[in-house]
């Protein structure tokens, strides 16, 4: 009988987004604080013959070839564990998505993230969280945080974490049309066009920058577990650029915060729309809000809560 293991993949949001500056390898220097939510992926590893691998996935828009950065996670093991490969042959992954795609929830991430420790406990490899977070960091940014979620301060390119106090039971809503996906690459390139005359250009400037960001009040917030000032410092660089580009997200935005809540911002590089509650009916109470003030079929609603792990065993 051959050996599997399910896992969740929890997705997460940004509670702080700002771009520092330039790096030397052509990436941004980031502040971020990243923060795991309930809403999630299983995902699935199981051995097969041969040295395959194979994705299978119950959603049709996601690819199944080597594109797929769960495929990247499988091969990346396959490369760096050769005996274990051989031994215990191929991969068969398959995914079941519930994080949307092009959303700025890291969906894409949280499931590659699942697959390097689905192949670590199947084929026996004893990795050490780092340790497969040093792999992750070399797959994507965002994948070293969803090895270990919860609550973290990013910095970097968000590969570099360091965990941040455990925030409890504030709720998230999350809104985003269905077909519209905003582009991360897009989002960085155009902000760099906009804004890369402000980058500090030395690197002392840029370090000093960097400190004042994680030294700011939204730091002081999260270590008092301040829900109230959590929603009221969210703060994304990336929406100067994807707003004004994107009207029916800034909608989105406007009409959480003329609903009421702790605070609303864009995920990410978006699409999605958060908005902060204290509570799970306060929540519940804004998502019907939202779906009177936007009957539209193309927008999805969900309701979810901070989470404080990554990638995590399915129960049994």
């Amino acid at each position: 009988m051959t050996r599997s293991y399910t896992l969740i993949a929890p997705a997460k949001i940004n509670l702080y987004l700002g771009i520092v500056g330039s790096r030397a390898d052509g990436f941004h220097e980031l502040v971020m604080v990243l923060q795991s939510i309930g809403l999630a992926d299983t995902v699935t590893v199981q051995e097969i013959r041969g040295q395959e691998i194979q994705i299978t996935c119950d959603q049709p828009d996601v690819p199944v070839d080597e594109t797929n950065l769960a495929w990247k996670a499988a091969d990346l093991m396959r490369r760096n564990f050769p005996e274990a490969a051989a031994k215990h042959g191929g991969v068969a992954i398959a995914i079941q998505k519930r994080i949307p795609m092009g959303a700025g929830l890291a969906g894409g991430s949280a499931d590659c993230a699942a697959v390097l420790v689905g192949i670590d406990l199947l084929w026996n490899l004893g990795l050490t969280q780092s340790e497969l977070q040093d792999l992750a960091s070399m797959l994507g940014s965002d994948i070293p945080f969803c090895v270990s979620g919860g609550t973290a301060i990013a910095t970097g390119r968000g590969e570099v974490l360091d965990p941040l106090p455990d925030l409890g039971n504030i709720y998230v809503v999350l809104a985003k049309y269905r077909d519209l996906p905003v582009s991360t690459p897009w989002a960085y390139k155009t902000f760099r066009a906009n804004f890369g005359h402000t980058y500090p250009e030395s690197p002392e400037a840029l370090d000093g920058r960097k400190r004042a960001m994680q030294s700011g009040e939204m730091m002081q917030a999260i270590a008092h577990k301040d829900g109230k000032a959590i929603g009221r410092l969210l703060y994304n660089d990336l929406e100067k650029v994807v707003l004004p580009e994107y009207p029916q997200v800034q909608a989105l935005r406007d009409r959480f915060a003329e609903i009421g809540c702790l605070g609303t911002m864009m995920s990410g590089s978006g699409s999605t729309v958060f908005a902060l509650a204290e509570s799970e009916a306060a929540a519940e109470t804004i998502c019907s809000k939202m779906r009177s003030a936007v009957p539209d079929e193309e927008l999805e609603l969900w309701v979810t809560q901070f989470n404080q792990s990554g990638v995590r065993l399915a129960a049994t």
